[in-house]
Order: C-alpha cells, then sequence, then structure tokens
C-alpha cells in the first residue's frame, strides 16, 4: 500500500509537468543536421518542440541503461558462476551424506528442497 501511495505522489506530479510543458511547446521548430549551408539546409526535420526535448530525454534513459547493464556484465557472470560452484558443493555434500548412510546402515532422511 505505501510503495502504491509513493508511485502516485511521484507519477502524477511527473505527469502534469509533462503535459504543462508539451502543451506549452507544441510549436514546431527546425532541426537542421547541415553545417554549411543554414538558409536552406538539406538535412532538417521540424517537429514540435516537447517532441524533440522529451524523445531526447527517452533515448537518453534507454543509452544510460544500455550502459549501465553492458558495465555490469562482469558482475553478472561471476554471480552465475557463483551459483553454479555452490549447486556443484551442494550436489557433493549430498552425495558424501548418501554414501555415509548407506556405509552406515542408518535409515537415510530425505533431502532437503534448496530454491534456485
Amino acid at each position: 500500500m505505501l510503495r502504491r501511495i509513493i508511485q502516485v505522489l511521484v507519477i502524477v506530479p511527473l505527469a502534469v509537468v509533462i503535459v504543462v510543458f508539451s502543451v506549452a511547446n507544441r510549436h514546431a521548430v527546425t532541426i537542421s543536421l547541415d553545417p554549411f549551408n543554414g538558409a536552406e539546409p538539406a538535412l532538417s526535420l521540424s517537429l514540435p518542440l516537447f517532441l524533440i526535448v522529451l524523445g531526447t530525454l527517452f533515448i537518453g534513459v534507454v543509452v544510460g541503461g544500455v550502459a549501465a547493464w553492458l558495465s555490469q556484465g562482469k558482475w553478472r557472470q561471476r554471480a552465475r558462476l557463483s551459483r553454479e560452484e555452490a549447486a556443484r558443493w551442494r550436489n557433493r555434500a549430498d552425495e558424501a551424506a548418501r554414501k555415509e548412510a548407506d556405509a552406515s546402515g542408518a535409515p537415510r532422511l530425505p533431502a532437503l528442497k534448496r530454491s534456485a
């Protein structure tokens, strides 16, 4: 419930700011990608200003997320290798306990279920 309240307290004001910004900046602006001919650019795009700003923000968030994900790859690999090694050691311990129980003739207890 607290999480829902926090989401509403963050998302609603953010949505209001985005709507107000979009309404205030809906006039078209021209973006030129031609540095040599400013009067009649060969590569130009005319869009509302709010689309340019919000699109740039969205692209920045996506690029930043991809960069963070790529930079954390070595930690994900280490975690994966550690999980695999822990599973191998658990299997060895279970095998050793089974062999010991078989050798002593004592009744075996059922193996514990482990979560992955």
